[in-house]
């Protein structure tokens, strides 16, 4: 009898996870149609075009953001979305565009310099001496007082540089993804980011505002043969998008000939160079805004499965890994089920939103802003106050923001209680080589926000290729350096996820949550 209560009891066990597991099930018949639209007959990486090569680069504020926003709206409503629009936030601050940009030596001998000027600089022309300003403690700033005004000031010293040897561009292995999936989880989920600033940094550029030189030139703090990895002017108080900041000219320079020119002066040469740079500022009202639309939902239709991914760049390339690879996989993902509604005839339960943001490069600025409109009141930095009713509505968002590289599984953001739900649904893609679940976090992009308000959000777990080592934030983040073939594999397992995610009966698992200050910060296009 003992044993015969054992097998009775494990058949009712079975039988109570039978309705678990067939939900869980991913709908091969739709999992058919996805693969056959996002690997066979892809428009990633025609859509990725359109986004860096004819509206790249797309700096929040500029004209070119504008009318790459414009065109993806188009495109959207072309294929067949819904409720297209764009919803303000802000102020944001100022637009700003580089017209022209020149650098060369002069003397003692010329030699055309590769340079980028940084956002938000101003227009500036001259030829003057270029001067180091070494400054290593607070005494040392006398000795430049009066002798800066009008030069080419560099403020950093010599970086060395080492030949490759191992490959610019990697994969995950075997181990790095095993160290992933055994990751315990994170102790907190508060994504903060440390904003104290050098307080002999400050003194120094406190001294460059008073002195005002013609130039202010810093070296690309990685990278090499060429490649330069620039961001944004800094300010003489906070932000230089806002209007009205003082903002001295600013630019970063190439190592190698930023190396050359310290190495000419220590040797007691007078080194000359000449800079011609036009810029424009715009968007008179300092507001912005993020792109919304959606595929409507049925029976399940007033709650909602966002997807989305940050529609600005930096200015020195086209803005292609960072971030038109995950605007253009999600524009795509959208694409791929609108195609697989019209062939199959099933529609999904929940609305489906695709949302591509404005303003990560500067802090999370969109993301933020909509999270904050529609699901909590948000104090600061991320101190939640209260949540809105919205909040309960949202069943989950996808976020990708790492690059060109496919996707290897998702980064669960220490939720555990998901692992059960996106397991089958990864396991469906082996055999395209996502099959890898981590309890860690990851930081740096827009998914934090929706995550600091308890909503379910996630990241990718993405090849890292040559992101960090060569195109993030650089003048070589273009079109050429998007694979094609990773790219359609992400947007195809994207579209799955997001469709089995509207199916379900319950939304997604959420984790314990309170109104404890989470702040949601960081930005910049994405870490691994």
């Amino acid at each position: 009898m003992k044993y015969v209560s054992k097998a009775i009891m494990l058949l009712l066990l079975l039988m109570l996870a039978l309705p678990l597991s067939a939900q869980e099930k991913p709908d091969e018949e739709i999992n058919k149609v996805i693969r056959k639209h996002g690997l066979e007959k892809s428009k990633v990486m025609e859509t990725a075009s359109w986004l860096t090569d004819v509206y790249g680069p797309r700096l929040t504020g500029s004209p070119q953001l504008d009318r790459a926003t414009e065109w993806a709206m188009n495109q959207l409503r072309s294929w067949g979305l819904e409720n297209v629009r764009t919803e303000k936030w802000g102020p944001f601050g100022r637009g700003w565009e580089a017209n022209h940009f020149s650098m060369s030596a002069v003397s003692p001998n010329p030699f055309p310099i590769i340079a980028y000027p940084k956002a938000w600089s101003p227009s500036v022309s001259g030829t003057a001496e270029v001067v180091i300003f070494d400054v290593q403690k607070e005494e040392d700033l006398g000795k430049y007082k009066g002798k800066l005004a009008g030069r080419i000031v560099f403020i950093e010293p010599v970086r060395e540089t080492k030949e490759w040897f191992d490959p610019l561009a990697v994969r995950h292995d075997a181990k790095s993804l095993l160290d992933l999936a055994n990751a315990a989880a994170p102790a907190s989920n508060d994504q903060r980011f440390n904003m104290n600033r050098n307080q002999l940094s400050d003194l120094k550029w406190a001294l460059l505002y008073d002195e005002k030189p013609l130039l202010i030139v810093d070296r690309s703090f990685k990278g090499d043969y060429g490649t330069v990895f620039v961001s944004g002017a800094r300010a003489k108080e906070g932000r230089a998008q806002t209007a009205n900041a003082e903002v001295l000219p600013q630019a970063t320079m190439a190592v190698e000939q930023y190396n050359r020119i310290i190495r000419m002066i220590e040797k007691g040469l007078s080194v000359k160079a000449t800079v011609d740079l036009k810029t424009t500022f715009s968007n008179a009202d300092g507001m912005e805004a993020n792109i919304i639309a959606e595929i409507p939902g049925t029976d399940l239709k007033d709650e909602v499965v966002m997807f989305g991914a940050h529609f600005d760049s930096w200015h020195a390339g086209s803005g292609a890994t960072d971030n038109a690879a995950g605007s253009a996989a999600m524009m795509e993902a959208a694409r791929i089920l609108m195609e697989t509604i019209r062939e199959t005839g099933k529609k999904p339960r929940r609305t489906l939103r695709i949302a591509l943001w404005t303003g990560e490069e500067q802090g999370l600025l969109g993301s933020r802003a909509y999270v904050a409109e529609h699901f909590a009141e948000v104090e600061g930095m991320g101190n939640v106050k209260a949540l809105k009713p919205e909040q309960e509505k949202i069943a989950g968002y996808f976020n990708m923001d790492n690059g060109t590289g496919k996707i290897r599984g998702v980064y669960m953001q220490g939720n555990a209680a998901i692992e059960g739900v996106f397991r089958p649904w990864l396991d469906a893609f082996k055999d395209l080589d996502a099959s890898t679940l981590s309890l860690s976090n990851t930081g740096g992009t827009d998914h934090l926000a929706f995550d600091a308000v308890g909503i379910p959000g996630f990241q990718f777990i993405q090849e890292p290729m040559a992101y960090s080592s060569r195109t993030h934030h650089s003048n070589m983040d273009v079109w050429d350096h998007l694979v094609a073939e990773d790219m359609k594999q992400a947007s195809t397992i994207i579209a799955s996820f997001v469709w089995h995610s509207s199916q379900r009966d319950q939304k997604l698992p959420r984790k314990p949550f309170n109104l404890s200050p989470r702040p949601a910060t960081g930005g910049g296009g994405g870490r691994q």
